[in-house]
């Protein structure tokens, strides 16, 4: 028994060691303190069963019990009794915590701060696995098989940590693995007794050995090659190396900080889209509204483009920067017009950001979740999500005419933005180009529309969908000298250029404008999204340049200062300074078929939104519902065929019989069965008889195979099992099996349908309700005859393996050598 407290501390320790990578996804340390509460609580509960010597089903009744008072004292509803003894009222709250726990995991990135919800799912997980590993490893004495549930934890950061779990944890959880296992199989070596040591010294305690020494080497080699691994060989993970490097801007899209998206990632991987679906309706006073923006990339390395993590002030303040109170941006030219905007996000759209015009001055219908981050211009949030939300803005769009942006003076080369924004790696080819294409600008305005400019139909770039999506610095070479791509691979391309030029740049992505349904209201599908390059002019801001070409991309937009460059000559934009739509916005209904040669960018909406259109949830816990109902009713269906194809044969046609007197042993009601008739009277007795033994084991009757027949009759008599008409009943059953197995003449008794049932009832009514029930349920008959076929197939099939080793060892070129040499 002692041994057995000492294994289950240290399943308790492993336990919480196997839950170190936890700590990757929370921001601080509640969670471990709150776990390891509870798993000492269970630990404590099995010791104290275990010392009592209570039966083993009781164990993880008792851990179970120990880990909902853990769970009622730390997570309280208020209606518990005396503080720690749940009520309904503290299930109903558990079951609000796991509600709350889903919305919580869409809602947070990590790490994630400590909140009811999140700790409760994971105290409640933590503890479900230290339960289920005391009794793999206590009870079962299966501590191999531990592993499993401990695997499992560490699953949980694996699938949400996006950057790669460190592999401290991993190495913490192995060593409690290890340990649980050194620690059972060194129980396992002292059962024998007392070891002796090479001198002939009786030793009771650890004492480190050749081969215990080994089987350590080899554990630590292990795990160190588990964790080497990954690092070594490319492809088998996209986190472990970056983090170690500092390297790695792409990621896959989903971010790991507030508000964080590999907007690149959304947009790309869904070129093959064939479905359209709405995301957005936008109601705006704006006659001629520009792009919706959502987010931008201002970060660049040579993996490409990548946006930084945002931050800023609750967007809820009433008043937000606004451009026409900033003193540094006033420049003849310059306009700055106030107008309205509601977004009702109708579709998938689920990301951590909010679809606003230009510059928005003030929200409402927001919640201190949602943050202004003045720098990129963007609405984000840590917590809280844009699908199914209803917002109003006020925002302000800026026109600007080419002679106020010519007016404007480079950045000072100190200058942080400049510095910040102009960052590029050094290309020989993109360096080369961009020198070519400036060569005689005057000012930052005309060398941006010298490299806007080069983007022509005219000077070979196409719009093409069979391309790869990368901005990486190769990608930006391929693009440039293949000419061929879509709105990323320009905007990204553009921004390069332009910083290469030392002039601030950056890629933003949004909305183009979509079908107008009525007068001021827009319907914006994943057909919309789109990227753009925006690029920085001191004293005016951040101005939008899209050099994809127009044609391409509905909903575009162009202006006085970055015209459609495709157009023909007659439609110039120029003769009016402010911003309008190239390609008038659609007032046709959604399109049906695929997006054909339609902007890439627009369909990978599904990249960046929740492709759940329900709660799946449901439906999947009811098919689990009606598959496990399905799997339990199994043994029941298999015992009520059985049941019925022996009695079909009892009631199957009489022989022939004739009295068979005294001497026979009868009653006056047995007959004996003579002739042709014989085999099948045999039958019938065989299969009352062993329905009746079916019985007696699934009622948990004794049933002894050395008896005879009427042996097992008057043992049923005698112990009171059966009585009055059950007990003769019951002697005609022994007496008709009996006449089967020994007598040449068996006896056809013409009441043992009639006698079995008697039987079965004075048999039932003397077991348990319990008993019955699980008698009906899960019959032991049929468990007990699944585990023999099952032992049976097993040694079936390890015969046969053993054949063929021994078949193989006679062709082992080992031994024919041996052979060979021995003549």
């Amino acid at each position: 028994m002692t041994t057995r407290r000492h294994l289950g501390l240290i399943a308790a320790a492993a336990s919480l060691m196997a839950a170190a990578p936890m700590a990757t996804i929370f921001e601080s340390w509640t969670w471990l303190v709150q776990c390891a509460i509870a798993v000492v609580m269970i630990g404590g509960a099995g010791m104290l069963v275990r010392t009592l010597r209570a039966p083993g089903w009781l164990h993880p009744i008792a851990m179970i019990g120990a880990l909902l008072l853990a769970l009622t004292w730390m997570f309280p509803s208020g209606g518990e009794l005396f503080a720690v003894l749940p009520t309904p009222a503290t299930i109903g709250h558990f079951g609000s915590l796991f509600a709350q726990s889903a919305q919580d995991v869409h809602a947070y990135g990590v790490p994630v701060p400590d909140g009811d919800a999140l700790l409760f799912i994971t105290v409640l997980g933590i503890g479900s696995v230290a339960v289920v590993i005391d009794v793999l490893t206590v009870t079962l004495r299966r501590p191999a098989l531990a592993g499993l549930p401990m695997l499992a934890i560490y699953s949980v950061p694996v699938a949400i940590y996006v950057d790669g779990v460190p592999a401290v944890p991993f190495v913490i959880g192995a060593v409690g693995y290890l340990w649980l296992l050194m620690a059972d199989n060194v129980d396992r070596v002292r059962r024998f007794g007392r070891r002796f040591t090479g001198d002939g010294r009786d030793v009771d305690v650890w004492e480190p050995s050749p081969l215990a020494a080994a089987g350590r080497r080899l554990a630590l080699a292990g795990v160190a090659v588990a964790v080497l691994i990954p690092l070594a060989i490319p492809g088998m993970t996209s986190g472990l190396l970056s983090n170690l490097s500092g390297a790695g801007v792409g990621g896959n899209g989903l971010g790991t900080g507030p508000g964080q998206v590999n907007l690149f990632a959304a947009l790309s991987g869904q070129l093959n889209q064939s479905e359209v679906t709405e995301m957005l309706r936008v109601t705006t006073d704006d006659p001629n509204p520009a792009y919706l923006r959502i987010g931008v990339a201002d970060e660049i390395s040579e993996e490409g483009f990548a946006n930084r993590p945002p931050s800023g002030r609750p967007a809820s303040v009433r008043a937000l920067p606004d451009p026409r109170e900033d003193p540094e941006i006033r420049s003849t030219g310059v306009t700055h017009e106030p107008y309205q905007a509601t977004v009702e996000v109708t579709g998938n759209f689920n990301m951590a950001l909010l679809p606003t015009y230009a510059v928005p001055v003030r929200m409402d219908d927001v919640d201190d979740t949602w943050a202004y981050d003045r720098t990129a211009q963007i609405v984000f949030s840590g917590r809280s999500r844009a699908r199914g939300m209803t917002y109003d803005f006020e925002y302000v769009r800026s026109s600007y005419t080419p002679g106020a942006l010519r007016r404007s003076q480079p950045l000072p080369a100190d200058d942080d933005l400049r510095q910040r924004a102009t960052a590029v790696p050094a290309v020989p080819e993109v360096s080369a180009l961009v020198t070519e294409l400036t060569a005689g600008a005057d000012s930052d305005y005309d060398r941006v529309r010298a490299i806007y400019d080069h983007f022509s139909r005219e000077n070979g770039f196409t719009y093409s969908l069979a391309t790869e999506g990368g901005t990486a610095s190769q990608d930006i070479v391929n693009f440039l000298d293949n000419k061929v791509g879509f709105c990323q691979q320009y905007a990204a391309a553009m921004a390069w250029l332009v910083r290469e030029a030392d002039i601030p740049a950056r890629v933003a992505f949004g909305f183009t404008n979509g079908s107008r349904r009525l007068e001021n209201t827009y319907t914006l599908t994943n057909l919309n999204l789109h990227a753009w390059t925006e690029v920085y002019f001191d004293g005016i801001g951040w101005v939008p340049f899209d050099p994809t070409p127009a044609a391409n991309v509905p909903g575009s937009v162009r202006s006085e200062w970055a015209p459609d460059l495709d157009a023909p000559e007659g439609d110039d934009p120029a003769a009016a300074p402010t911003v309008g739509p190239s390609v008038a916005p659609s007032v046709a209904p959604l399109p049906e078929s695929g997006p054909g040669n339609v902007d890439p960018g627009q369909e990978g909406a599904a990249s960046a939104s929740d492709g759940s259109a329900g709660p799946t949830w449901l439906w999947w816990t009811l098919a689990g519902v009606a598959t496990l109902i399905a799997l339990l009713a199994v043994p029941q269906a298999r015992r009520g065929a059985v049941r019925r194809r022996r009695l079909s044969h009892t009631l199957g046609p009489v022989p022939a019989a004739v009295p068979a007197g005294a001497g026979a042993g009868g009653t006056g009601r047995d007959m004996v069965v003579t002739g042709a008739d014989v085999g099948p009277a045999r039958e019938h007795a065989h299969a009352a008889w062993s329905e009746l033994v079916d019985t007696m084991v699934d009622l948990r009757v004794a049933v002894d195979r050395s008896e005879t027949p009427r042996a097992t009759a008057l043992r049923l008599i005698a112990t009171g099992s059966v009585h009055d008409g059950a007990a003769d009943a019951v002697r005609l059953l022994g007496q008709a099996e009996e006449r089967a197995r020994y007598a040449r003449q068996p006896m056809q008794g013409h009441a043992l349908v009639d006698a079995l049932g008697l039987t079965r009832a004075a048999l039932a009514a003397g077991a348990t309700r319990r008993t019955r029930l699980l008698a009906r349920l899960l019959p032991p008959s049929v468990l007990v005859r699944w585990r023999d076929q099952i032992a049976e197939g097993y040694g079936q099939v390890f015969d046969v393996v053993e054949r063929w080793r021994h078949t193989a060892l006679r062709f082992s070129p080992r031994r024919l050598l041996a052979n060979r040499l021995g003549r």
